[in-house]
């Protein structure tokens, strides 16, 4: 399991917190001069170096951008091959699924994979430092109770859909373990996954659409995921820097990242691509951090995006909720709770009643970007707030003061560079 470079932020209390703020990731993207609050005076932390990556050789490839400054360190986070949206195929072994056959890959390689086939389960049981890239290129898969490609063993395991191919796969029953391990998902990795590529992807499961017991990122692709539970999940991390992400889910999450045993782990981070959510609970769920530094996302959910510390550094975020549209609540102890919104554009629509369009158990802090709120409680904060800077348009007007519902009762107006609000 690899492990990014998290800032581990211990012996916090809600008056002191230490955050940072992260350029973007898109290409174009020029770098950002952070923020951090610490017993409520505004420092500066210089962001300036920036890391882009691109893939080697492929006809269209990903390339992101990123600096160090931010609450996920995103420096060294995505490799030449995972922005790689094609591969060659010259050594590539090619595999076409049958009815109730699988398929078991176990040595490292690149493997095109095709045909329609029903109860059929492509099985990757490969070495500890294997890499493997399964090359969608047509494969059409309908399996009653067990996923169609389940990662049982490998380094890192690649999903690459084929240039222009259609891709179908979907679970229609109730799932059935593998021994000890709930293989819930039509995708099942219990080591690093990738999905990528420049085809359609997709998935419809009657449980967990993507799940991965490590890290999952998303670099590319059509990727269209209908489930019942979480349409993407991962127990260390989410990372989306290119693609188009259309996540409905029935019953909880869109995207739910959770390490039940550390939770230093569990956060999700979005810099690029498009992403639209439709999830009956949270649109976005990291248990430890969320952090948005590009891209599109659009979420209609109950909660709009919850994580401990959400920081949001630059993209273009529409969010319908009817709960919280921002939540920033303990979910881990390792992390400070705080809303942390230095650029970007963020549009939050609230449902009537006792909703919330930004809501932090902590902190609160604003030093830039585009906000635009509609809600009974546009702002709700339990801890500081540290107003700097941006543009907030709170029901239609703009306004220079934040005022806080802590409590469900207006806590006064935190103006620009304040600490106001706090009701005691």
């Amino acid at each position: 399991m690899k492990r990014y470079k998290l800032k581990m932020l211990a012996a916090l209390t809600l008056a002191v917190l230490l955050a940072f703020s992260l350029a973007a990731c898109a290409a174009d993207a020029s770098a950002q001069t952070a923020s951090a609050a610490q017993n409520g005076n505004t420092t500066k932390t210089d962001t300036s170096s920036s890391f882009s990556f691109s893939s080697p050789g492929g006809a269209v490839d990903t390339t992101v951008a990123a600096t160090r400054g931010g609450a996920i360190d995103a420096s060294e986070l995505f490799s030449e091959r995972d922005l790689a949206q094609s591969t060659d195929l010259t050594e590539a072994v090619a595999c076409a699924v049958s009815d109730g056959k699988d398929i078991t890959i176990n040595a490292e390689g690149v493997y095109v994979l095709s045909g329609s086939a029903k109860n059929a389960t492509v099985v990757v049981d490969a070495g500890d430092e294997d890499k493997v890239q399964l090359v969608l290129d047509g494969l059409n898969v309908a399996n009653d109770s067990f996923p169609v490609i389940y990662v049982k063993n490998a380094d890192k395991v690649f999903v690459t859909t084929a240039e222009g191919s259609e891709n179908s796969l979907s679970v229609t029953g109730t799932f059935t373990a593998d021994g000890s391990t709930n293989t819930d998902a039509v995708i099942f990795s219990r080591d690093d996954l990738v999905l990528n590529g420049l085809g359609t992807l997709q998935i419809s499961s009657t449980d967990n659409g993507v799940s991965c017991k490590d890290d999952l990122k998303i670099t590319g692709g059509i990727l269209n995921v209908n489930a019942v539970d979480h349409g993407i999940e991962a127990n260390d991390s989410i990372a989306v820097a290119g693609g188009t992400l259309t996540v409905t889910s029935s019953k909880k999450d869109g995207l739910h990242a959770e390490n039940e045993d550390d939770d230093r782990e569990g956060w999700i981070y979005l810099c690029g691509g498009t992403l639209n959510v439709n999830a009956a609970d949270d649109g976005i769920h990291g248990v430890s951090i969320v952090q948005v530094d590009g891209g599109a996302v659009n979420v209609t959910a109950a909660e709009g995006i919850e994580g401990t510390w959400v920081q949001i550094n630059d993209g273009e975020i529409i969010i319908r909720a009817g709960d919280d549209g921002i939540n920033g609540g303990q979910k881990s102890k390792s992390y400070p709770v705080c809303v942390e919104i230095n650029g970007g554009s963020l549009n939050i629509t609230m449902g009537q009643g006792d909703t919330d369009g930004i809501d932090s158990n902590g902190n609160l802090i604003i030093t830039g970007g585009a906000i635009s709120v509609n809600a009974q409680s546009p702002f709700d904060y339990d801890g500081t707030l540290t107003h700097t800077g941006g543009t907030i348009i709170v029901n239609g007007v703009e306004t220079t003061q934040i005022t806080n519902q802590f409590g469900g009762m207006g806590g006064g107006p935190g103006g620009m560079g304040g600490q106001g609000g706090r009701r005691r």
